[in-house]
């Protein structure tokens, strides 16, 4: 099944000259947007959907514009937070990781069947897990499945994740403003991250995502050695593999389908290696996992291994994520991020991996992205059940390119490109 990027004709009626009507038109062409042009939907596909409680409507208006793109089946899958943490409280201790065969086994079947995939991200229920016993939170990693990453690894998926906003999500952000004008301004917000505030939305992904494809290409270029992080708190030295290929947000399916999996996305990134990260590293924003929110995360690699994560907030969790299994606690991708994205300026915390993530260069403890390395180095990449983002980037944080030779080319000053 071979088809070209889409364009804005291909999007009925989402470069209108009103970027945002009615709050029924907002939703349809935000929908547009997702299905038409992140995930690409196909005719004939089955298109699956990952949502929450809160998120009904954008569920409805993306399965709606699935089968007007001629969606074969739109299958929804609702995950509610509420009853994992009746499970974390209640349920018996050796029986809190056990995982149902036929969630895992549904992933790779969206694979065999080649379908798309949409995920509707953003806390409905955020700090909901806070209180409870990191230990037994960390042993129920749900919705995570490690199945998810093989698919995308097996590249056999169309797929995209997108930001919806609810009032919970709303009042963290914007706790100064009531439930009503919170949740106005954070869809204003991702509105206008996801330039959907544009005349044509399409055209404006398309020329942001050229200029990060030519940042990819001239990283790749440089084969580095080695990202030097710098900056208040983190002094993090992460190497590289010699084959490790910068990529963007521009993905495309082994059938030929171009596809764009996180809406927004304004990183570039690659696989490091595994066993060469060296240093201190503070995160820059706060992160969610799991539905309990971690602040001021501190961590010490030695010869690859996070030999120490602490936090001001919620660390134990993410402590014990990283005790999963032998590749819980090394990196497997490392993102970079400049200050030209829709994000960043806000100079909003969004309590948002999806959203934070593409505001900050980052780094992600578990599993790496095998597409993003040749044949040869295939073998050495990190493999977990988990993968896990947290931001490290900032404008005081300078980047620096190590070469093999010694020299250090710098590539981020102020959150401005320098190659």
């Amino acid at each position: 099944m071979q088809a070209p990027e889409p364009t804005a004709a291909a999007l009925d009626g989402l470069a209108s000259s009103a970027p945002v009507g009615s709050r029924d038109d907002t939703l349809a062409r935000f929908a547009e947007l997702i299905v038409r042009f992140a995930a690409n939907v196909q005719p004939g596909q089955i298109v699956a959907i990952s949502t929450e409680p809160g998120k009904l409507d954008l569920t409805r208006a993306v399965a709606a514009c699935a089968y007007r793109a001629g969606a074969k089946f739109v299958d929804v899958v609702q995950f509610d937070l509420h009853v994992k943490r009746s499970r974390i409280l209640h349920a018996a201790e050796d029986t809190l990781d056990y995982v149902p065969p036929w969630y895992g086994e549904r992933a790779l079947a969206l694979g065999e069947h080649r379908a798309a995939r949409v995920a509707l991200t953003g806390p409905s229920m955020p700090g909901l897990l806070n209180d409870l016993d990191p230990e037994r939170a960390g042993r129920d990693q749900l919705p995570f499945l490690r199945e998810s990453a093989e698919v995308v690894n097996a590249r056999t998926t169309n797929w995209t994740a997108v930001p919806c906003p609810t009032e919970p999500w709303a009042r963290i952000v914007h706790p100064d403003l009531d439930p009503a004008q919170a949740l106005a301004r954070l869809w204003q917000e991702v509105l206008h991250m996801c330039r959907l505030d544009e005349p044509d939305p399409v055209a404006a992904w398309t020329e942001r995502q050229d200029v990060l494809v030519g940042v990819a290409e001239r990283l790749s270029g440089h084969r580095f050695d080695a990202l030097h992080f710098e900056g208040p708190g983190t002094d993090l030295r992460v190497g590289l593999l010699g084959s490790s290929r910068w990529i963007s947000a521009r993905f495309e399916t082994v059938d030929g389908v171009v596809h764009m999996p996180n809406l927004p996305s304004e990183e570039v990134f690659t696989t490091p290696d595994p066993q060469r990260v060296d240093g201190v590293v503070r995160s820059t924003k706060p992160l969610v996992v799991g539905g309990t929110i971690i602040r001021g995360l501190r961590a010490r690699f030695e010869g690859g291994r996070a030999v120490s994560i602490e936090a001001e907030e919620g660390g134990e969790l993410l402590a014990q994520y990283a005790q999963r299994d032998e590749g819980a606690c090394r990196l497997g991708e490392v993102a970079l991020v400049d200050g030209e994205g829709r994000i960043g300026p806000l100079e909003s915390v969004f309590y948002d991996t999806l959203i934070d993530e593409n505001a900050a260069s980052h780094v992600a403890l578990g599993s790496a992205y095998a597409f993003t390395v040749s044949e040869e180095d295939l073998g050495r990449i990190n493999r977990s059940e988990i993968h896990i983002d947290f931001m490290i980037g900032s404008p005081e944080v300078d980047v620096t390119g190590l070469t093999a030779g010694g020299d250090r080319v710098p590539v981020l000053r102020g959150g401005a490109w320098q190659i």
